[in-house]
């Protein structure tokens, strides 16, 4: 891969967070969801980034995969719950809605860092145009 400009290495940042926001939206969606079966609990997705670089040694991100997290259900009795097993237990997804929301932010101010290495970069590129004039 030769010569990434700016442009692309921030425009893939971008992508990446835009992953991490929706699976930190799906995460969200799903914290509190009860199975019958710890098996079939809803897990925590959480995407794994890669190190891409250039030949002049940039660098920039890639999305290589979308894991379930490794964290067990959360076993909880609730005999009245039409999802409980026959011992009254029904599964909750192990997903933190606190943890979830802290991940939210941060991605959040991740993009706006990205997008403001576009701005700057543009408004440089602008202002070099602007000297030959």
């Amino acid at each position: 891969m030769a010569g990434m400009s700016v442009f692309e290495i921030a425009g893939r940042a971008m992508s990446a967070q835009l992953v991490r926001l929706n699976t930190t939206a799906s995460n969200l969606a799903n914290a509190g969801q009860v199975a019958t079966r710890a098996q079939d609990a809803y897990r925590a997705r959480k995407p794994v980034f890669a190190a891409v670089m250039d030949g002049a040694a940039r660098a920039t991100v890639r999305v290589d995969d979308v894991v379930s997290a490794s964290a067990p259900p959360v076993r909880r009795y609730e005999p009245g719950h039409p999802l409980a097993d026959k011992d009254g237990y029904v599964f909750e997804a192990a997903v933190d809605p606190n943890q979830e929301l802290i991940e939210m932010v941060e991605t959040a101010r991740q993009y706006q860092n990205d997008a403001e290495v576009l701005n700057t970069a543009k408004s440089l590129i602008l202002n070099t145009l602007k000297l030959g004039q």
